[in-house]
């Protein structure tokens, strides 16, 4: 199965950016991700890959955040668009969420990973995992109207 590697380098970096809220330490930490995963020969099926590619940029973002680096507040998300004020209160929800849920909202709805995927990297049944996400998006919804 093809993957898109200009498409998954996209999403990790947004995915590290989101986690890390800098925009030079999110590119060096998808650098270094798919260095890692160039220099490993052993996932090349694409559930594995993902799931290897969010493991190791996880990794590294904790790693990152452990280094004292100033933490500058991010103006805008990539990707971000539509209305301002949508987005202003979007954030604001996003950010009373704890941080494991909005990572795994970050992942399904705007990275689009896969539920297989996601179940192997929480460790989690699927039924489990949607239950989870759809109650945290049923959340978000209802704090939004």
């Amino acid at each position: 199965m093809a993957i898109d590697i200009e498409e998954q380098y996209d999403k990790i970096y947004r995915y590290c950016y989101y986690r890390l809220r800098d925009r030079e330490r999110a590119e060096d930490v998808t650098q270094e991700t798919f260095l890692r995963w160039f220099a490993s020969d052993t996932y090349r099926n694409r559930d594995q890959l993902l799931q290897y590619l969010y493991t190791v940029a996880r990794n590294l973002c904790i790693d990152e955040f452990r280094r004292p680096v100033p933490q500058p507040v991010p103006e805008d998300l990539p990707g971000e668009g539509g209305d301002p004020l949508l987005s202003i209160a979007l954030r604001s929800e996003l950010d009373k969420l704890s941080p494991e849920d909005r990572e795994l909202v970050l992942l399904r709805c705007v990275n689009e990973v896969p539920m297989v995927v996601l179940c192997k990297l929480y460790g989690v049944s699927r039924f489990a995992l949607r239950r989870r996400l759809n109650g945290i998006l049923s959340a978000l919804r209802d704090a939004l109207e």
